[in-house]
């Protein structure tokens, strides 16, 4: 895109000036250009082959020139009623594959049950773009010589999804969204906040499994995570006895260092310590919700994350919750990234049943009103070493009386970061109504306490959906 191309060469300009970060947003004009979509038809409008009453369209498109010379095209997928035109839209994630996607679950059940139209694009890891194998290492040295967070998986991620709307936006008899509901998990958990954030066609969001406050994983510069907290990860792998288990992890962890620079890349840059830090938290500030919480909330987007109190793709929950209690969560006690169970990843939040069936229930208190959205209760908990008791109080301030109330409580959590976190125990008991819109609880814990973090966990059953929520992650010391 040219006007794409004048911006980077305005940034680029910039930074021979000065030698700081650049946090890239979005040429926003760019983004809605349809004209510069490059739109490729693979399969136009037709029936979906096992439902009629469903059809479909594969096409793909230019996301962006990411620098001059270097195009991404990736695939998307239109659904929609076999009639009608969808005003309501939910923009989610696929794999590149050339051929439709196929929806499934509440997706599904919108499309056929309440006429959302659904707008798939392939996204997938960096390295695997085309070129495959390479891509990656191209944005890196980018990053490396520009130091423009423009090159970075948040940013292309984000965009991705943007152009994603712009291309359903073309297709004019089938969609003309009045609101837009954009969620996927890990990486598309990524590109939905950052989207959400940057467009304001995106009315509301449901990012799962993603970074909120923290950067997902560690740093972004390999080799500036705490000493100890590398050690422990070291020592934690030395210790498995399940050799697939092991292999399985350290795959996981060259796929993340794939799409990461490391200190020696930097500092052979010429780049400082300052730098190397600061990019850490820049790489992923077009997806850092809680930069724009007044902003989204000016605008009328819509919040509702949901994440794993064990995965270190999403840290911070504790800092999350001191800070920005009023962020709509369902935070999984226990719940994980996900990974292989030979490694001991079994409980993976994306894949649990209230987080799809939360979907569900979001969107149809965002599309159509046919439910509230619980707000985030206010939790009161106090820890008695004394009696090695802790107390726990929650009042809903909307009134909200959700059916089933429970706390779950971990005690000596581990780290962030640390692998053994990804492990940590829970337990619970359920809380029992005390007054309106109350509920309440006691537990004896035994055994040595230093940190003692508490969730509590509810369920809201009304009108045909149900929705599942939690409080902030407390911790007590």
């Amino acid at each position: 895109m040219k006007s794409a191309a004048f911006i980077f060469a305005i940034l680029f300009a910039t930074l021979s000036a000065r030698a700081d970060i650049i946090v890239s947003g979005f040429d926003m004009a760019a983004v809605r250009d349809t004209r510069t979509l490059e739109t490729k038809v693979i399969a136009d409008w037709h029936p979906n082959p096992k439902d009629a009453a469903i059809r479909q369209k594969l096409v793909e498109i230019t996301v962006c020139e990411w620098w001059p010379g270097m195009k991404v095209r990736l695939p998307v997928t239109l659904l929609a009623p076999a009639t009608g035109v969808c005003t309501n839209v939910i923009i989610e994630n696929t794999g590149l594959q050339l051929k439709p996607a196929a929806a499934s679950g509440a997706k599904l059940r919108l499309l056929k049950e309440n006429g959302v139209g659904l707008v798939f694009i392939g996204m997938v890891p960096i390295d695997a773009m085309e070129p495959v194998g390479k891509l990656h290492l191209m944005m890196e040295e980018h990053f490396i010589q520009t130091k423009d967070t423009r090159y970075t998986p948040a940013w292309i991620w984000g965009i991705s999804d943007m152009r994603a709307l712009t291309a359903a936006i073309a297709e004019k008899e089938v969609f003309q969204p009045k609101k837009v509901l954009a969620t996927g998990g890990s990486k598309r958990g990524v590109a939905t906040a950052a989207a959400g954030i940057a467009d304001e066609r995106i009315t509301a969001i449901m990012p799962v499994v993603a970074p909120v406050i923290e950067s997902p994983g560690g740093p972004y510069v390999e080799g500036m995570m705490p000493a100890e907290i590398t050690k422990m990860n070291e020592e934690f792998i030395a210790a498995m006895s399940d050799p697939v288990g092991r292999e399985k992890l350290l795959v996981r962890q060259k796929a993340r260092s794939d799409e990461r620079i490391t200190v020696k890349m930097a500092r052979d840059a010429g780049w400082s310590d300052a730098e190397m830090k600061t990019a850490c938290n820049a790489a992923w500030a077009a997806c850092r919700t809680t930069n724009h919480l007044d902003a989204l909330k000016q605008r009328g987007t819509e919040i509702f994350y949901n994440q794993g109190s064990n995965d270190n793709v999403s840290p911070g929950l504790v800092e999350l919750g001191r800070r920005f209690p009023q962020l709509p969560v369902y935070i999984v006690p226990g719940g994980q990234h996900g990974g292989a169970k030979e490694a001991g990843f079994v409980k993976s939040v994306g894949g649990l049943p209230e987080v799809d069936e939360n979907l569900r229930a979001f969107a149809l208190h965002h599309f159509f009103g046919a439910r509230h959205m619980v707000a985030p209760p206010k939790v009161k908990a106090q820890w008695d070493k004394a009696a090695r008791r802790v107390t726990v109080k929650v009042v809903f301030p909307d009134h909200s009386e959700p059916q089933e109330n429970t706390v779950w409580w971990s005690v000596n959590r581990h780290p962030d970061y640390s692998i053994a976190m990804e492990f940590d125990a829970w337990n619970s008991a359920p809380l029992k109504k005390t007054a309106d819109d109350t509920f309440s609880g006691e537990v004896t814990i035994e055994g040595d306490v230093r940190t003692l973090d508490v969730i509590t966990v509810h369920t809201q059953e009304e009108n045909g959906s149900t929705l599942t929520l939690s409080s902030p992650e407390v911790r007590l010391e």
